[in-house]
């Protein structure tokens, strides 16, 4: 669906979100790949850390909501650099149930997870756009999207979180049928559990655990088979792609009898 990607030599990738858990572990694994990899977030001192222990990484604090602070970082990349690709992860994450409704909250998850993307995308864009595609040599230019299976269905506690994460597979999905007549690949990753600072304070037993390293591994295999959904560990995710086929009857009745176990 995508062109492969497994060169990565020379290629410029900017990380949003990349200071800890998979966006972190994904640029670690780009930059022994030989990419020239950005990272950018909130925790200037993870960034600076992750640039010392991996040379020619350049760190670019910035926070996602701010969209000045986006179009600032992007125009600074795009002087300096012929962007290939760029992959959003940054997110937040609280459980919330409807009985402890919290809209700023809410708010929070939604600037985070959902319009970050799009201020990046509002940054980014009109360059990817403004490179001709003639033929299978133009540029590689990707965009990716870190989502989650939480977005697959409505799930408990996940009031604040899977809406936003919802939102980011429908507004992948439109983005490749519009990019892609252009050459611009989009691809989707939709993690299960990953054992990130996100995740550390869930209450619940997280079944099929992985590293955020195995998660990096598994988006660039994907991005070399050139897979729009990167989902990990299917050993999990399949299961929830099936709840997600059945009529909400059935849907909604099995999703909950399994997270009350």
């Amino acid at each position: 669906m995508n062109p492969r990607l497994s060169d990565w030599q020379g290629k410029v990738v900017w990380l949003v979100g990349a200071s800890t858990g998979i966006g972190r572990a994904t640029a670690a694994a780009l930059h022994a790949r030989g990419a020239q990899v950005i990272v950018s977030a909130r925790k200037v001192a993870a960034l600076e850390a992750f640039v010392n222990e991996h040379p020619g990484a350049i760190a670019l604090p910035m926070d996602a909501t701010d969209t000045v602070a986006v179009k600032a970082t992007a125009e600074a990349i795009l002087s300096a650099h012929a962007l290939n690709c760029v992959v959003y992860c940054a997110g937040h994450y609280n459980e919330m149930s409807a009985q402890s409704f919290d809209l700023a909250n809410l708010k929070q998850h939604v600037q985070v997870n959902y319009v970050g993307a799009l201020n990046v995308l509002d940054a980014v864009l009109p360059h990817f756009l403004g490179q001709p595609h003639t033929d299978g040599t133009a540029t590689m230019r990707h965009i990716c999207l870190v989502g989650s299976v939480a977005g697959y269905i409505g799930l408990p506690k996940s009031l604040a979180y899977g809406p936003t994460k919802a939102a980011l597979i429908n507004l992948a999905e439109t983005l490749y049928l519009d990019l892609h007549p252009e050459g611009i690949g989009v691809s989707l990753v939709s993690p299960g559990f990953v054992d990130t600072p996100l995740t550390t304070n869930n209450q619940f037993k997280m079944p099929a655990l992985i590293s955020p390293e195995q998660a990096a591994a598994a988006i660039l295999r994907g991005w070399s088979k050139g897979e729009f959904e990167i989902h990990f560990p299917k050993r999990f995710t399949v299961w929830l792609k099936l709840l997600r086929l059945l009529p909400y009857r059935a849907a909604l009745v099995a999703t909950r009898s399994l997270t009350q176990r």
